[in-house]
């Protein structure tokens, strides 16, 4: 069964808010963090932990979650905020964000510790143990991917479609051949590198 934790404690929590992100590896584009109500004794065997299904099976779970949520949140992060506050700081203060716009009776996160919160628990590989969690994983993996698919319409050059942003070695060589653009994570070791090669070279 895929939520024992809600099971365990629904009785005492009615209101228990899920929270996943999706995008924390990627060299661009945002990051988007998402939080998830559903209503005591919710079920839905085909909800599982994002990663786990085919994108046309998130894209359908994706209205059903928004249809049967008693509440939910979509965040994006932009790429100018992580390289301020470093992806970790970013995700998790987004996070704390939604939370603090709930008023859930109890929180669980899927390996993020909330600073803001007390009433919360941070539950490693959360989103294959709680039904919240795992739909938190849909909504923010399936709008993070049209996000970049969006993209990709603008940027076709660099593949974004197709890897989403993650450091490939066809992506890699699109940024080395293509430039920077302004929705890439600059503080990022990659990015941060080919950066620094294009400067030498025009110092040269």
């Amino acid at each position: 069964m895929l939520h024992p934790l809600e099971e365990n404690l629904w009785s005492e929590h009615p209101l228990i808010l899920g929270m996943d992100e999706a995008g924390r590896g990627p060299l661009c584009g945002p990051a988007v963090v998402a939080g998830v109500i559903f209503e005591p004794g919710y079920e839905n065997e085909l909800i599982n932990d994002s990663k786990k299904l085919s994108e046309k099976k998130r894209e359908a779970l994706f209205d059903v979650i928004v249809k049967d949520a008693l509440a939910y949140w979509i965040v994006f992060v932009d790429e100018q905020t992580i390289d301020t506050l470093n992806i970790y700081r970013a995700v998790q203060s987004a996070m704390e964000s939604i939370a603090g716009k709930s008023n859930a009776d109890f929180i669980l996160t899927d390996a993020m510790p909330l600073r803001t919160c007390s009433n919360f628990e941070s539950i490693v590989k959360g989103d294959s143990k709680s039904i919240s969690i795992a739909a938190a994983s849909i909504l923010a993996k399936v709008s993070r991917d049209r996000y970049m698919e969006a993209l990709d319409e603008e940027y076709p050059q660099y593949g974004l479609k197709s890897h989403k942003g993650y450091p490939t070695r066809k992506h890699l060589d699109a940024i080395a051949q293509y430039g920077v653009q302004p929705f890439y994570r600059r503080s990022f070791g990659p990015v941060a590198r080919i950066l620094e090669e294009q400067s030498r070279l025009t110092l040269l």
